[in-house]
């Protein structure tokens, strides 16, 4: 026998607890107080547990009936809302899109400054889980980082909306870097990229002298990069997002790029062309590095 609760289930618990009384709950759902008793009865049975102490002056929740009433109200008020909430759904334009959590500000800030007029549903998780989830029909769409680096299943569109450069952080209060081949010369370097570089960016930074630091996150990086005055490696739009005052933006010695780029399900994006165009505008931010070769100047 299951012990799933039906809304009559919820109906019935919710009115007991509201009168102290089976029979006022049996008067206002409209049947009879030994109906009213059976059903309450088979409902504890069903639980396991005393919901109601019973008596002639009434009935009194125990502890595990005041929650389950507690409980019925809400979801009932939730199920009195759902015909208004899915008439809503019809007259109103909503996209559910996914993204990885460390794009998620940049993306979602996007999507409602240039969406204002549709209803985003944002999804965060793993890339590959987000283009499985668009494939499965789960997401509108996904802006991920992986599509060069992961299977994407066969038959989902894939546009590249940009690419990000990795720059250099100076914050304010680190010392210049050493001229030469080893611009890093033993100083730690925090670093850390949107996707699965991040191997590869510790190589080449140990290769210049550096000792790689790998940052929890992008924003956690810069924040520790500024506190203890080290110098960070990420993606530019990283940098001008958490910018803060004092911050230096440089190219970076070391090489590398993140590509941007959208997932969904035939015929192509859910977006139109120019307001994709425009998202990704914010997202990649319109500042570009300080141009020039004094990464190693400081």
């Amino acid at each position: 026998m299951t012990s799933r609760l039906t809304v009559e289930d919820l109906t019935l618990a919710e009115a007991v607890a509201r009168h102290g009384s089976v029979g006022a709950a049996a008067k206002e759902l409209l049947t009879t107080q030994p109906s009213a008793s059976r059903r309450l009865a088979a409902l504890e049975r069903r639980l396991g547990v005393r919901l109601f102490e019973r008596d002639t002056t009434g009935a009194r929740p125990t502890p595990a009936g005041r929650e389950l009433a507690r409980q019925a109200a809400r979801l009932l008020a939730e199920i009195d809302a759902l015909p208004d909430q899915v008439l809503a759904a019809t007259s109103t334009r909503s996209l559910s899109v996914g993204t990885i959590q460390a794009l998620a500000p940049m993306v979602f800030t996007a999507l409602s400054v240039e969406l204002d007029d549709v209803t985003v549903h944002p999804e965060v998780d793993h890339g590959p889980v987000l283009i499985q989830q668009v494939h499965d029909g789960l997401l509108d769409a996904a802006v991920v980082t992986i599509v060069d680096q992961t299977t994407v299943p066969r038959g989902l569109h894939r546009t590249v909306l940009g690419i990000s450069p990795l720059v250099l952080v100076l914050p304010d209060g680190a010392p210049p870097l050493t001229a030469g081949r080893r611009p890093f010369a033993g100083r730690p370097v925090l670093y850390s990229t949107f996707d699965r570089t991040g191997e590869a960016v510790r190589q080449r930074l140990s290769a210049l002298g550096a000792l790689p630091m790998p940052a929890p996150t992008i924003e956690a990086g810069l924040r520790i990069a500024r506190h203890r005055r080290l110098c960070a490696v990420v993606p530019e739009l990283a940098a001008h997002w958490y910018l803060a005052p004092g911050d230096r933006i440089r190219p970076s010695p070391v090489s590398g790029e993140v590509s941007l780029s959208l997932v969904a399900r035939p015929p192509g994006s859910p977006v139109a062309a120019d307001a994709l165009e425009r998202i990704t505008a914010h997202v990649l931010g319109a500042a570009p590095a300080v141009p020039g070769n004094d990464a190693c100047q400081g």
